[in-house]
């Protein structure tokens, strides 16, 4: 129930909407900003529907015109054959009338070419209808990557308007009055007068805030996941008074400041919480508020019988949670300067990785460089990254500490040839050697698993799901064909790719790709070395690389098709990722996905931990080509790239893309046949 009457609300609702405006014109114009991008990409993709059947419409017309010209062909050599029939009959009888099989021949020839010349045409009104599609196409990938960038960008200003509506500052003014008990003297009455009206202003100003969330209705229910906390700045009694009947009346007014755990504010709102990794240890204490104000006071009634024993000091942030405010269980807040002081100890911790996360007591606090303060006593210390060995420690919290944790990255998959198991779990490693290459590959088990859009995240190229099976085991290369590799193959064969006989490679800027005739898999944008994935490369460039190393190792080496890439991606998972349905921080190379070189450039292949069949980079890094099957034109490319969005580094993500285009965000790996 609300303790402020609606007065109280709505001067702070307004006087919210003033102070947090340009948080919320920024949420409010990124969603205009989605809903106009959005619907951009639904009338592209009305145009593209469109345009693909105006595409199997000429395919059809195509298909009536080479079994015309089948028939016309016959009704040629049919009239061929009657006009010199004629002739060898006119030999004997001059007086014969031929004309009739001249003008049926004349008239098979005519209609014969012009069939043939409405084929030529046809062919090229379905070549320039193909090139429409593939710009189309193209420019619904690029929609669809900035539609998907925007709501990144909407997540972090949710959460950022979001912390700081918790984190602004007011005055407070509130009444409170409480029985003395016989047993006290005056003094001890009006202590806990004075600390029972403050526990009652933190309880009201936490009420505040929350009633004037913009997202209240989605916050509210969480409240016990909030964390929130209250730091009292200052306080003083405006008046108080003993009455004649042993009741003490007090008049406070106190200046605080809301706080939050900002690492669950993405719990809050329902997004990832890669989103909240940058938060995690409390406000620095130069903070500046962002208005103050001073609230008026209603009556309220407060238990009498609680124990105030627990106190902290007015430097510390509470640490009791906004559930926890209560009658039954008193806020522990900073009393009058006669009070005792509170035993709460710093705690700083400090890890040798990057992005990692500190659980104290199984509460996730964010990640290190982390100081916080907690109560004396024993504490269970966790510091975790993906890929290595949690740290774990029992301290004894008597004095202001540093720890220093040192994480140990855990063993890799060990390199060897094996046989394949039929078990899609630990992946068999292998190695393929020659005088001019070297290439790691996995051997994937047979297995069925499902394909599409599991989770229903997906496009709609992803639907509807279906139940595959792999009937039998293959092996894969566990990382992008890199630079160095494609350089053995140029170098050997004197081979020239598509970029570089013709228009270059594509790149993104500001959102578009742009074609630029310098860059090629040599040069493609970005610095790269030996190691990193050969990029700028068409779909026949990449069957070019696969013919010439099946040459040179004696067995037969392709582009996965769409079924064996998902399957081996997958890796027995039913997720979005190989770790599960959130992208997470720093776990892999894609668009604001918390890498190094994200939405700068492509990273040195096999940077992050594998799947569980040994495959690097399938989320991420650059998209792969798959194998196109007979008479297909379009190809599809799967597993995300550097510059898009997480949301189309997943699993199941299609981008179709006619066979020529190359950028310098797409490469491709290979499997080996049995």
């Amino acid at each position: 129930m609300r303790i402020a009457p609606l007065s109280l609300l709505i001067s702070v609702s307004l006087l919210a909407s003033s102070a947090f405006a340009q948080d919320t014109a920024t949420v409010t114009g990124i969603e205009s900003e989605i809903s106009k991008k959005q619907a951009e990409y639904d009338n592209s993709t009305l145009i593209l529907e469109k345009h693909l059947k105006e595409e199997s419409q000429l395919q059809k017309q195509l298909e009536l015109l080479r079994a015309r010209s089948a028939e016309l062909d016959k009704e040629k050599n049919q009239a061929l054959d009657a006009m010199n029939e004629m002739y060898r009959r006119l030999i004997d009888d001059p007086t014969l009338d031929i004309s009739n099989a001249q003008t049926r021949y004349q008239k098979a020839v005519v209609d014969h070419k012009q069939n043939k010349d409405d084929i030529s045409m046809q062919l090229a009104a379905i070549a320039s209808h193909r090139k429409d599609i593939e710009q189309i196409r193209v420019a619904k990938h690029t929609q669809l990557n900035t539609l998907e960038s925007l709501k990144e960008q909407l997540a972090t200003a949710r959460v950022e308007r979001l912390r700081n509506e918790f984190t602004r500052e007011g005055t407070l003014e509130v009444n409170h009055t409480i029985n003395c008990k016989r047993t006290e003297t005056l003094a001890a009455c009006e202590q806990r007068g004075q600390q029972m009206g403050l526990q009652k202003a933190t309880k009201r100003f936490v009420d505040q805030i929350f009633a004037n969330l913009t997202e209240e209705r989605l916050v509210e229910p969480k409240r016990n996941l909030a964390g929130a906390q209250v730091k009292i700045l200052s306080s003083h009694v405006v008046n108080s008074a003993f009455s004649g009947q042993g009741n003490y009346n007090v008049n406070l007014s106190v200046t605080m400041r809301g706080d939050v755990n900002s690492s669950r504010l993405c719990s809050l709102l329902n997004l990832d919480n890669r989103f909240c990794a940058d938060y995690g240890s409390p406000l620095a204490g130069n903070y500046q508020p962002n208005y103050t104000t001073t609230y008026s006071d209603s009556q309220l009634t407060f238990s009498d019988s609680q124990d105030n024993s627990q106190v902290v000091s007015v430097s510390r942030m509470s640490e009791q949670p906004v559930s926890d405010y209560s009658v039954k269980k008193p806020v522990r807040v900073e009393p009058l300067p006669d009070l005792k002081k509170s035993k709460m100890v710093e705690l700083t911790l400090r890890s040798n990785v990057y992005d990692d996360e500190v659980f104290i007591d199984g509460v996730s606090f964010g990640s290190t460089k982390l100081t916080t303060s907690l109560p004396g006593g024993f504490h269970d210390i966790e510091i975790r990254k993906r890929g290595y060995k949690s740290y774990k420690a029992r301290l004894d919290l008597r004095k202001a500490q540093t720890i220093n944790a040192k994480l140990v990255k855990e063993p890799e998959p060990i390199v060897a040839a094996v046989v394949a198991t039929e078990q899609p779990t630990a992946a068999p490693v292998a190695s393929i050697v020659n005088k001019t290459n070297t290439a790691s590959i996995v051997v994937i088990p047979a297995g069925t698993f499902k394909m599409g859009d599991i989770n229903g995240n997906g496009l709609a190229n992803e639907r509807p799901v279906v139940e595959k099976t792999i009937a039998n085991s293959f092996a894969m290369q566990s990382k992008e064909v890199s630079v160095g590799e494609y350089e053995q193959f140029v170098a050997n064969t004197g081979y020239k790719t598509e970029a570089e006989k013709n228009r270059g490679c594509a790149y993104y800027l500001n959102g578009e790709p742009v074609w630029e005739a310098t860059l090629n898999w040599r040069n493609p944008g970005f610095e790269q070395d030996s190691d990193f994935p050969a990029v700028c490369l068409t779909y026949n460039d990449a069957k070019a690389y696969a013919d010439w190393l099946s040459g040179q190792t004696g067995q037969l080496f392709r582009l996965p098709n769409e079924v064996e890439w998902e399957y081996a991606a997958r890796a027995g998972k039913e997720t979005e990722y190989p770790w599960g349905n959130e992208i997470g921080k720093n776990l892999a190379n894609c668009g604001w996905c918390g890498s190094e070189w994200s939405n700068k450039s492509a990273a040195p292949t096999g940077s992050f931990s594998p799947n569980a069949f040994g495959l690097y980079d399938t989320v991420g890094n650059v998209w792969e080509w798959t194998n196109k099957k007979p008479g297909q034109s379009d190809v599809t490319v799967r597993g995300g790239a550097w510059n898009f969005a997480p949301s189309l580094a997943r699993v199941s993500t299609r981008l179709i893309l006619a066979p020529d285009f190359r950028a310098n965000y797409i490469g491709f790996r290979l499997v080996r046949e049995r």
